[in-house]
């Protein structure tokens, strides 16, 4: 039988056991992480530090929203920092480490460029200005959509999961999604 969901409106000392985090959100944020960087390792010490930096703060939490979307929202954050760190001092070839022949002019510079950027600083702020905007339109729902659409749509829970994580039948669920994208169509 799967652990009880943590309900919205939870306070920190009704957080449950930190060890049961990981068996109740532990896949749901890998797959949200794996769709968001290049290997499932980086994904999973992403995942583990979103559990470290939820345990930290659990007081934190101030049960306005569902605790598993508070750790989705944790866990963007470490993605963004780690693409905005990685972005800064891209990795370096080993081979170009090695074979210095040619690689470097007679004052110590760059003879090419050692690698491409992966993402443009043009490229960070508009993805942290959609996840701005994104947030603003997420408050604008209900409590119960906002959860049923961030489940299914952001953290990719199966309809089964996103059910009895909601604790509603699929077919709830669905209405519950319909009404979340059409009232953020509105907006």
């Amino acid at each position: 039988m799967p652990p009880k969901p943590i309900q919205p409106n939870a306070m920190p000392a009704q957080l449950g056991d930190p060890a049961d985090w990981v068996d109740r959100y532990g896949d749901a944020l890998l797959r949200f992480a794996g769709g968001r960087v290049a290997s499932r390792e980086l994904a999973e010490d992403l995942v583990q530090e979103t559990f470290l930096a939820a345990f930290r703060h659990r007081s934190q939490f101030d049960g306005k929203s569902a605790f598993g979307t508070w750790l989705i929202a944790i866990l963007r954050r470490k993605i963004v920092d780690y693409h905005r760190k990685s972005g800064r001092s891209p990795d370096l070839e080993a081979e170009s480490l090695l074979g210095a022949d040619g690689t470097f002019t007679a004052k110590g510079k760059w003879t090419t460029s050692s690698t491409k950027w992966r993402t443009t600083p043009k490229d960070l702020a508009e993805n942290a200005e959609f996840w701005n905007v994104f947030d603003g339109c997420m408050s604008g729902l209900p409590m119960h959509l906002a959860q049923a659409f961030q489940l299914r749509e952001l953290a990719l829970f199966s309809v089964d999961d996103a059910s009895k994580q909601t604790g509603i039948t699929p077919k709830n669920l669905a209405v519950r999604l319909h009404r979340a994208r059409l009232l953020l169509s509105q907006v």
